[in-house]
């Protein structure tokens, strides 16, 4: 069969055809050629944005294996999950102290001076954690092993300020662009508790640790040499401290209540499937409600929803709390099936919360101090997870299995009583008004 050359045109794509009485027209041209590209392919269509989002993105993935890798490296060496939870949540707890003043030297002297250093010493803590435990040491040294691992960077922080500098005010563009750091910190969360799970059973109960300092360093170095999409530095500034920025003192402590509800949500898991005789299936539990979350965040970003960021957040806020009641329901069956759907469903909660909360921390940052104040919103979730971890250990050492799930539904109320402050900001005059930006 000749090819369509000069003498063999290519046949018409649009022909006509005659029913009857009728003319139709024929058309053969492909479908969705012409249709314009969704908010997400205009995003990494950017120059370098697909380059520092892969680093980020395995940067990142040790977030959603440190945990679940901890508390089962810790308990299957020392047979306690008090034990393992109080661990996590020193270092959490140090890394809310260390991690802004981190932050704070990444807006100073640029991402890339600062963030591989920070990665590298945070990698040796991981290190020394898994030698401790291997070897069985006296549980101080675990604490302090783990308050080592408090210098690894904000990479979703660091990636947050590149979008910010890329779509400039572009206020649908850095929506979508939130949503989409969110969606990858879901699917970290997402496939992290289900390798890091899959590592610590399959192999051995530091094998999850171990691969997770392989992927941050490694992630941390690839989004490091991005140089052309990096933030340029902000050596001095006169603004005032992102704690002092109205309305931000709100935001933080909703991110601690919501913070809360993640560690213990983590720790409750574990203890849950172990306690049904399916330990592994916690990573996968996990994995589902970060699925859920992953899903919405990404409808959410697409979307274009009347009304703004701070009129949106209670509603958000509200969503979770009422999705977060489900978990505690099915794990009075003790289904370990039932409590993973259950987390799947009240995952698709997260996300656009976490989308609008993160819009509003942008919109109060101090200028020049951008990486600071998303850093401290972080800073406040890992407060939250830390203080759910130790809950969520002891409840599980004290109490029934299905009861851990009270945590989270409880700290979820407590995030719907912080969220109308947090929609809010004082007028220099002293009053409160609605942000509207």
């Amino acid at each position: 069969m000749p090819r369509p050359t000069p003498e063999h045109p290519r046949p018409p794509q649009v022909l006509p055809a005659l029913t009857a009485d009728t003319l139709v027209l024929a058309d053969f041209r492909p479908r969705g050629r012409d249709r314009p590209p969704g908010p997400y392919r205009r995003l990494l269509a950017l120059p370098g944005a697909r380059a520092f989002t892969a680093g980020s993105l395995l940067a990142r993935l040790p977030m959603g294996m440190f945990g679940v890798s901890a508390v089962l490296m810790i308990a299957a060496r020392y047979g306690s999950y008090a034990l393992a939870g109080a661990v996590t949540a020193t270092g959490l707890a140090v890394t809310a102290l260390v991690a802004p003043w981190v932050a704070r030297l990444v807006d100073r002297h640029g991402q890339a001076r600062v963030a591989v250093p920070a990665a590298l010493l945070a990698a040796l803590g991981s290190l020394a954690l898994v030698l401790c435990v291997r070897a069985g040491t006296p549980a101080w040294t675990l604490f302090a092993a783990h308050a080592a691992t408090a210098t690894a960077p904000n990479t979703g922080g660091m990636a947050r300020a590149r979008w910010s500098r890329l779509v400039g005010r572009d206020a649908a563009a850095l929506h979508s662009a939130h949503a989409l750091e969110q969606a990858a910190d879901e699917l970290c969360f997402m496939l992290g508790p289900v390798l890091a799970a899959f590592l610590c059973t399959a192999w051995f109960p530091e094998a999850g640790t171990a691969a997770g300092v392989v992927l941050l360093v490694t992630g941390t170095l690839l989004f490091a040499a991005q140089r052309a999409t990096e933030p340029p530095p902000v050596r001095h500034t006169s603004a005032r401290a992102p704690l002092r920025s109205p309305g931000m003192p709100a935001l933080l402590a909703l991110c601690v209540a919501m913070g809360a509800v993640f560690g213990a949500t983590e720790v409750v898991t574990v203890a849950f499937a172990d306690a049904q005789g399916h330990r592994a299936a916690a990573g996968v539990a996990l994995g589902l409600q970060a699925a859920g979350s992953c899903a919405a965040g990404l409808a959410y970003g697409a979307l274009r929803l009347p009304g703004s960021a701070a009129l949106r957040l209670p509603w958000c806020v509200a969503a979770m709390a009422v999705l977060m009641t489900l978990p505690f329901l099915a794990a009075t069956s003790g289904s370990v099936l039932l409590v993973s759907a259950a987390l799947f469903v009240a995952g698709t909660a997260t996300a656009p919360t976490m989308v609008t909360t993160m819009t509003l921390v942008q919109r109060r940052a101090p200028e020049g101090r951008l990486n600071e104040s998303m850093t401290l919103a972080v800073t406040g979730l890992l407060t939250g997870i830390a203080l759910g971890s130790a809950a969520g250990g002891w409840t599980a050492d004290h109490t029934p299995p299905a009861t851990g799930y009270a945590l989270p539904a409880t700290a979820a109320a407590l995030a719907l009583l912080v969220a109308p402050a947090g929609a809010r900001r004082r007028k220099p005059d002293g009053q409160m008004s609605v942000i509207t930006r």
